[in-house]
């Protein structure tokens, strides 16, 4: 890692612990495959088992269940490491918590029991599935309806930008039991691909983070056991934002991985490249679009510690905090990597260089957990004292 940079926060021993095997983890194993995984629009199936095989994979799965236990600050540093490496494997490692966490928070023993351990050995893999076609930002219009039967929900609808869908064990899904209640009727379920009318549809071909499936989901009365909705009927909701206000930071830590990587490709190539003479980190113009890189990789840093921190401390409404994470991260991800493109010239255009392959992962941290003008609306409306 380019320059001296200090811990943002003063971290314990285990969380220096996990970010230096993350860290060790990432560069020496996910890293050289990144290229190709970006290339062929690859799963990255080896660096999630490299991940796996240390333990990495059950960060916030309770120690009972087979993980270590640990939180939020601790993930968002893994995060951090595996992002510098791969953005793709760093989105499929992030969605594991963004869809298991609900599980820790509100699964009953035994849905613990059957997924937890798996996911905290890597043997299965989660996703996440809010979004539908005319329910993006707007989660509570979901159209996706979910009716009991006796022992069994039968859901209905189509579920868009399901990020690992195609290669869950496990999805953690939202549908409405009553969409004239709005919000008050999501409700959660933990659906398996296996589960009769789950049909996987139109599998995205995109920008960046090519080697993460997005995926849409056909629901034609998908029997859903009872036993696996999560917590209680018109919950959902709440489960959902809970979920959201611990994996935005995390998301925000994912650009904080990306920016630090361009940042340092950019300083070590401006140190190589000679122009008139001398290498280009000579010129005074450059050396200030480095400066105002790294004082935007380091502010996004804190802002993902400092929320995280707030949510391992247990503090109730962190939604401000984690907004502001992941959005001002997301942005400065974005700047710092069109910078470091524009510092390698016409080379970062090409895909000789990793600049190029940098930007386009940076460019969805914008988008997804929640689109960066909805953080903007969380923000204004907590500085109104709106509700």
């Amino acid at each position: 890692m380019i320059g001296a940079m200090r811990d943002a926060f003063w971290l314990s021993e285990e969380e220096r612990q996990t970010r230096d095997l993350a860290r060790a983890i990432a560069r020496e194993r996910v890293a050289p495959l990144a290229g190709g995984v970006d290339e062929r629009e690859e799963y990255p199936a080896e660096s999630l088992r490299h991940l796996g095989q240390a333990g990495l994979m059950g960060l916030y799965v309770p120690e009972a269940y087979g993980g270590a236990g640990l939180g939020a600050l601790a993930f968002c540093l893994a995060v951090e490491e595996i992002a510098w490496a791969c953005g793709s494997t760093a989105v499929t490692y992030l969605v594991q918590y963004a869809a298991g966490y609900p599980i820790v928070s509100h699964g009953s023993e035994a849905q613990k029991r059957r997924y937890l351990p798996r996911l905290a050995a890597g043997e299965m893999t989660a996703a996440l599935s809010i979004s539908e076609p005319e329910a993006g930002s707007d989660a509570a219009a979901m159209a996706t309806t979910a009716v009991r039967k006796g022992d069994r929900y039968l859901l209905n609808g189509t579920k868009m930008w399901v990020t690992n869908g195609s290669r869950a064990g496990v999805v953690t899904l939202f549908a409405t039991v009553d969409r004239g209640r709005g919000h008050r009727g999501v409700t959660a379920f933990l659906v398996e691909p296996t589960f009769p009318g789950f049909a996987l549809g139109k599998h995205e071909r995109k920008m960046g983070i090519r080697g993460s499936p997005t995926v849409a989901i056909h629901l034609a009365d998908c029997e859903v056991p009872v036993d696996n909705r999560l917590g209680d009927e018109g919950q959902g909701f709440r489960v959902a934002l809970g979920a959201l206000d611990r994996s935005r930071p995390a998301v925000g830590a994912q650009a904080v991985g990306i920016a630090q990587a361009a940042l340092d490709a950019a300083v070590g190539y401006a140190k190589e490249r000679r122009q008139f003479d001398r290498p280009i980190a000579e010129f005074q113009g450059l050396q200030f679009m480095l400066a105002d890189m790294a004082m935007q990789v380091h502010a996004s840093r804190l802002l993902v510690h400092h929320a995280a921190a707030l949510v391992d401390r247990g503090v109730t409404g962190t939604a401000l905090e984690s907004s502001m994470a992941k959005c001002f991260a997301a942005d400065a991800a974005m700047r710092v990597t069109t910078d470091a493109v524009q510092v390698f010239g016409g080379y970062g255009y090409t895909r000789e260089y990793p600049v190029e392959r940098f930007m386009r992962d940076a460019k969805i941290t914008q988008i997804y957990e929640g689109t960066n003008q909805i953080q903007r609306v969380v923000i204004a409306r907590d500085l109104l004292g709106a509700r």
